[in-house]
């Protein structure tokens, strides 16, 4: 049974007449007959009766008709369906971004995204690159943003370096400076409270490697928070903390921010999705916007790519 032979075989009942029915679809009437003929041979019955150039639906006829309708309507159904998912009329988006990322970087990326594609559902989850990594690696997620060098690189994923952006150090600005105004070393660091990410955090562990390559252990007052717990305890006066540039420009007025003299801290954003399923229409475009922020850097297929 073919869609096609259902479409003339509604056509004729429609209009009891098999002229009409062909103009109707847009063939010719010997074409249209021939294809009722098939489907008649191959359901066994007859479909119309054709008395005295009288159209009729017979019992069969009768029977199929409803679930002829029923089928060319989900055929409809479901190609409007596709196409307003091709035109990214509608849609999902199951994105992947560590905290920071989502406080930094992806308001304004998103907010655009949304302007351009706003029938689009955009799902969130946040988490470390490790966690984000292993995520994607089943199939959970279709793009996620992560900090390189990933923790454990993986051939079945592919990165694109988006940006390198500079670390800064926030301190309560109702409190007195626990290191220079104008820029701060990391050996500044040292003897300095310091409010801390959870482990497993990405800023944690750069921070903590940071202050040992300088020969001391950070001291914590508090330790174990996402970022906005960390920043909410260093407006407390609890301590300070090393965060991305782009959300210290974020935190507001209560919050000093302190430049670190180079060589500084900095860290690379990466976008990542599996190397062997392409991402879905809506995310391909997502990801599209996403490389605009892009500073030049390779693809890395796997791990020694």
């Amino acid at each position: 049974m073919q869609f096609q032979q259902l479409q003339y075989f509604v056509a004729v009942a429609e209009t009891r007449h098999f002229t009409r029915a062909a103009e109707r679809v847009h063939v010719s009437q010997p074409s249209l007959s021939q294809q009722v003929r098939a489907l008649e041979k191959e359901l066994g019955a007859e479909l119309f009766s054709r008395a005295r150039g009288n159209i009729a639906l017979t019992d069969a006829g009768e029977a199929l008709l409803p679930l002829a309708r029923r089928i060319l309507a989900d055929a409809d159904t479901a190609r409007h369906e596709v196409q307003e998912l091709a035109q990214l009329r509608r849609g999902r988006i199951r994105l992947g971004a560590t905290p920071s990322v989502c406080t930094g970087l992806l308001p304004d990326v998103l907010r655009a995204f949304h302007d351009l594609h706003p029938g689009i559902e955009l799902l969130i989850e946040e988490g470390g690159s490790h966690d984000l990594v292993r995520e994607l690696a089943r199939g959970a997620l279709d793009l996620a943003l992560v900090v390189l060098p990933l923790p454990t690189p993986s051939p079945a994923l592919t990165t694109v370096e988006l940006l390198q952006e500079d670390l800064v150090v926030v301190s309560s600005a109702a409190a007195e400076a626990p290191v220079p105004r104008r820029a701060a070393r990391i050996a500044d660091l040292h003897g300095v409270p310091l409010v801390m990410f959870r482990h497993g955090y990405d800023l944690r562990e750069l921070t903590v490697a940071a202050c040992r390559a300088e020969g001391f252990e950070p001291s914590f007052t508090v330790e174990g928070g996402e970022m906005d717990a960390v920043l909410g305890f260093v407006r407390a006066g609890l301590g300070v903390a090393v965060v991305p540039q782009m959300v210290a420009a974020r935190s507001g007025r209560d919050l000093r921010v302190t430049a670190l003299a180079p060589p500084g801290l900095r860290r690379t954003i990466a976008l990542a999705h599996r190397s062997d399923v392409a991402p879905p229409r809506a995310a391909r475009e997502l990801q599209r916007l996403l490389l605009r922020t892009r500073t030049p850097g390779p693809a890395r297929p796997g791990p020694d790519a």
